[in-house]
């Protein structure tokens, strides 16, 4: 019999210490390179640390459908609402409008305050209209598109090829 590869401990650790790298890429963009987090910023890593909570069910559970599937549908809500707040942060920075922006000020309910609880990570310095750091042409929330893009393709493609895959066996 073979085993599926989404039922290996390892491939859930992979993507799992995948958003940890990101993290601490914004971590070493904040404090190494100067470049303060607008809001949009803290959303995006709201959601990868949403991404990062989907996935350990499935790294510490692997083999059980219940854990995985979980885990897959909670990646996928994470990446497609880190994918909305992207394009809206792109949106901002390619279509400036005077009239509409970014909040200073995040938007959280009361029992959740991330940016008082941990400031280092969460609290907003930044403007959303600034594009202070670019790769290959593409600003951070750019890249950030593509990265919630291919959380959303694994957490589609990769439960849906073993499905049909295996189901054929």
């Amino acid at each position: 019999m073979t085993v599926k590869f989404n039922q290996k401990r390892s491939a859930w650790a992979l993507l799992t210490l995948s958003v940890i790298g990101l993290e601490l890429c914004a971590l070493y963009f904040q404090y190494a390179m100067g470049l303060e987090p607008c809001i949009k910023c803290i959303y995006q890593r709201l959601a990868l640390w949403g991404i990062f909570a989907a996935c350990l069910p499935g790294l510490l559970f692997p083999k059980e459908t219940y854990t995985r599937s979980l885990s897959y549908l909670a990646g996928l809500f994470f990446s497609v609402w880190g994918y909305r707040i992207a394009a809206e942060h792109v949106e901002i920075q390619t279509n400036p409008n005077p009239f509409a922006g970014c909040a200073f000020m995040p938007d959280f309910p009361s029992w959740f305050a991330p940016d008082v609880w941990f400031p280092a990570l969460f609290e907003v310095r930044g403007d959303c209209a600034s594009i202070d750091w670019q790769f290959l042409g593409y600003s951070m929330p750019q890249w950030m598109l593509v990265v919630f893009g291919v959380y959303a393709a694994i957490f589609v493609l990769v439960p849906l090829y073993h499905f049909i895959r295996f189901k054929q066996v």
